[in-house]
């Protein structure tokens, strides 16, 4: 039996971060694609999306692991020296069409950010864009002990609001962001502006599968045509 999510019921929004409303995921891929050219431009930016989507699932597991021996702020120290390395400061650009999304939905729904960044990262971006007073939690890396695929973050931010799992809707690009979603018990929507595939998100159990996470608004109006299980 197909499940169609009963947008109607739903009362809180989760939002995942990198590849979801930031744009960070394709140029990561880029930065790594370059360094691979020489093996010819299409064939290195496919190896290099499949590499860093195939990093992200060991890396929540290691942050994760290393939460619970207590060792979780060396890796983000470390995470933290190499992105003001890389970044020189800067922020990542906005998912185009997240922002009329969001406030959409902040209209009638709660919001938060669900993601494995620290805090400071997610309130910097949110802040960059207008966007913080949307959102009334954030839950990132040390909100819980377990991290997505775990369904540790989607409960506990559907617990803060005060509500079931099933009448929230958990939206990521990843297949770690459908993971947590469906094992917590929430609806899950795939967006494909990050570092996820399609027939993955679906193969992880996705409710809805959408080109980009600003179609969202589309499809809340009826013109979207995802292919719903």
């Amino acid at each position: 039996m197909s499940e169609v999510i009963p947008f109607e019921r739903i009362r809180a929004y989760f939002f995942d971060l990198d590849g979801t409303l930031m744009d960070t995921d394709d140029e990561a891929v880029a930065k790594l694609a370059a360094k691979l050219r020489f093996l010819g431009e299409a064939r290195a930016r496919s190896l290099a999306r499949r590499a860093v989507m195939a990093a992200e699932t060991p890396l929540n597991g290691l942050i994760t692991a290393l939460d619970v021996v207590g060792l979780d702020p060396l890796l983000f120290a470390l995470r933290r020296f190499v992105a003001r390395h890389d970044e020189g400061g800067r922020l990542f650009p906005i998912i185009p069409g997240v922002e009329p999304l969001l406030r959409t939905l902040a209209a009638g729904h709660r919001l938060a950010i669900v993601s494995t960044r620290d805090e400071a990262a997610a309130e910097a971006f949110l802040r960059q864009y207008g966007l913080r007073d949307l959102f009334s939690l954030i839950v990132t890396q040390r909100s819980t002990l377990r991290l997505k695929p775990h369904p540790d973050p989607v409960r506990f931010a559907a617990a803060r609001f005060g509500l079931p799992p099933s009448a929230c809707v958990m939206v990521g690009d990843t297949p770690v962001d459908i993971l947590a979603a469906r094992r917590a018990g929430a609806w899950a929507v795939g967006v494909l502006c990050g570092f996820g595939e399609e027939e993955e998100l679906w193969r992880a159990g996705a409710h809805l599968v959408l080109p980009s996470t600003a179609d969202l608004l589309h499809h809340l109006a009826g013109t979207s045509s995802a292919r719903a299980i």
